[in-house]
């Protein structure tokens, strides 16, 4: 009788739950739990300042973020936080946050970031820190706006610089990659549709993608991570843990925010469509930007499983700089898991802390 009532418990526990993450879902989100200052704004954007309890480096390490992501992903549980692992291992953290841009930043376009808002924050940063050099971080679009700061501004104060998960030769992208060179050479045997498609010709009102298209896409680039993940709840509504880390994922995934439809001339168009990267620079808005103007640390990274910047799409980034310091390193996950899964958080968040913290100055030295 006594297993018949624990049985009938679970059961109704199970629903309990179930209920709860479908019409209550928001009261189980465990992201950005950790405590921060706004040091600094630019028109929508503002830096976050993370401070260390235990400070050990000097050079602050600044997380820049893509666009379309919210900032859940940079601090996503309490107990596997990316801002919260580098503080506790005795850096000061920065996260630049591009707030909520919206059908009204239509015409923002790469050199906006790369020109205008990063050298701002790196200034206003290196002000609040006391640091003249920084470590700079960027995933996804977010490296490749690093790495073209860091290439175009001189002087860039970088020390170290950290790119993770972006295309350099686009063409290599899996099939994604093959796709993109399929088109270019169709493009490239049209002229009115190459002057169109290569010389910024589409109104960027008509390429402006809401956050609701950005938040499909990440779901349709990856189905089986998106259906294994339900499935993964329903045969576990007991896991309170679960139940939360589902809420909190599927809340950072459904909410999504606009990229501005310059970003994806320059991004679209350019980066992926004409794979100018992979002969080491590319020309933006009247400026060559040249990637042997790279000469700090570097430190390159892909997702092992990422359908969408494959290894083989960013490693060409090793050798196209005039870095004497490059390290590359394949890291657990997908595109999205490279940054928050359990196994990156495992076994790739201590090998950067480790590389960042031997490049980094120690505050008594």
């Amino acid at each position: 009788m006594d297993q018949v009532k624990d049985k009938l418990k679970g059961q109704q526990n199970k629903l309990k739950n179930l209920s709860t993450r479908i019409f209550n879902g928001k009261s189980l989100v465990l992201s950005q739990s950790t405590p921060y200052d706004i040091v600094a704004e630019y028109h929508k954007s503002k830096a976050r300042y993370y401070p260390s309890q235990s400070r050990k480096y000097t050079e602050p390490l600044v997380f820049v973020a893509p666009l379309a992501i919210n900032m859940a992903i940079y601090d996503l549980y309490p107990y596997r936080s990316l801002v919260k692992h580098f503080t506790e291992h005795g850096f000061d953290v920065y996260l630049i946050d591009w707030g909520k841009l919206n059908y009204h930043d239509q015409n923002l376009n790469f050199l906006n970031f790369i020109d205008e808002a990063i050298p701002f924050f790196v200034n206003r940063i290196r002000e609040h820190s006391g640091s003249d050099q920084i470590s700079l971080h960027g995933w996804s679009m977010a490296g490749i706006f690093v790495m073209l700061y860091t290439a175009l501004r001189q002087p860039n104060y970088v020390k170290n610089l950290i790119v993770l998960g972006s295309p350099i030769d686009s063409f290599a992208s899996g099939s994604i990659g093959k796709l993109y060179k399929r088109l270019n050479h169709f493009v490239r045997h049209r002229p009115k549709l190459k002057q169109t498609m290569f010389h910024g010709k589409i109104p960027n009102r008509l390429i402006h993608t809401p956050g609701i298209i950005n938040a499909l896409g990440f779901k349709i680039l990856d189905p089986k991570g998106w259906f294994d993940g339900h499935k993964q709840l329903l045969l576990n509504l007991d896991d309170r843990q679960m139940l939360h880390e589902h809420a909190t994922l599927g809340n950072f995934l459904n909410h999504m925010i606009d990229y501005p439809g310059g970003i994806n001339q320059d991004m679209l168009f350019n980066v992926w469509l004409q794979n100018p990267l992979k002969q080491g620079s590319i020309y933006l808005h009247g400026k060559t930007i040249e990637l042997k103007n790279i000469q700090c640390s570097l430190f390159v990274g892909a997702g092992k499983n990422d359908q969408m910047v494959s290894a083989d799409a960013v490693r060409p980034l090793t050798t196209l700089t005039q870095s004497h310091d490059v390290s590359y390193s394949l890291i657990p996950g997908g595109h999205l898991g490279l940054m928050s899964s359990q196994k990156s958080a495992e076994q790739f968040w201590p090998v950067l802390t480790q590389w960042l913290a031997e490049r980094s100055t120690t505050l008594n030295e």
